[in-house]
């Protein structure tokens, strides 16, 4: 089984210019900086709350608009994720989550397949929250599940306001995929019946 489950990913386009370093096996620790606070806000909850060990630097055409930055954030956690599980060996591959944060009850549910697929399900009355547009949310996790090769499946039971629904789903998928990065002892190789994910 593998010891040191980190990965460190740069990537710079015209666009943006993004170096980050993740470790699975972490204390919950985050240096983040994105230049969009709500953003920061809610990957540094990501961090403590899966257990990550995340730093995040990012440089992004924000004169733009937040949406490169939000995405190709979402680009390179996925790809950190993807290289730090390696072959995903003696892992239990599936997680879930039920996260209430006041108002607001959001389940995240993942698999670790290889696969990408999101199901997305949060809803929102407001264009943004802080300067992150409340849309970019979803190309975020898009960006992770497409890149990391897995499934997420966000389902928001209950919550009015949107700094909370964000927080909850941010927060479930950490957990989530804490969940799914552990070893279990039963697990010999990769779980699944094909031999390989």
């Amino acid at each position: 089984m593998a010891q040191n489950r980190q990965a460190t990913v740069n990537r710079k386009t015209k666009e943006t210019d993004i170096t980050l370093a993740l470790d699975i096996d972490g204390e919950g620790k985050a240096e983040v900086s994105t230049g969009i606070g709500f953003l920061d806000h809610m990957l540094e909850g990501f961090a403590k709350h899966g257990f990550f060990n995340l730093k995040l630097q990012c440089k992004g055409d924000l004169y733009v608009d937040g949406h490169h930055t939000a995405e190709d954030c979402g680009i390179v956690l996925g790809t950190a994720i993807k290289q730090a599980v390696g072959d995903k060996a003696g892992i239990k591959r599936y997680g879930s989550f039920t996260l209430p944060m006041d108002d607001a009850l959001v389940t995240c549910a993942v698999d670790l397949c290889g696969r990408p697929y999101l199901n997305y399900g949060l809803k929102f009355d407001v264009p943004s929250i802080g300067y992150l547009q409340t849309e970019l949310i979803k190309e975020f996790f898009y960006a992770v599940s497409y890149t990391a090769g897995m499934n997420i499946h966000l389902v928001q039971m209950a919550g009015e306001n949107s700094h909370h629904i964000t927080e909850a789903a941010f927060k479930a998928f950490a957990k989530a995929l804490d969940e799914a990065t552990l070893y279990d002892s039963r697990i010999s190789g990769q779980l699944s019946t094909k031999g390989v994910i």
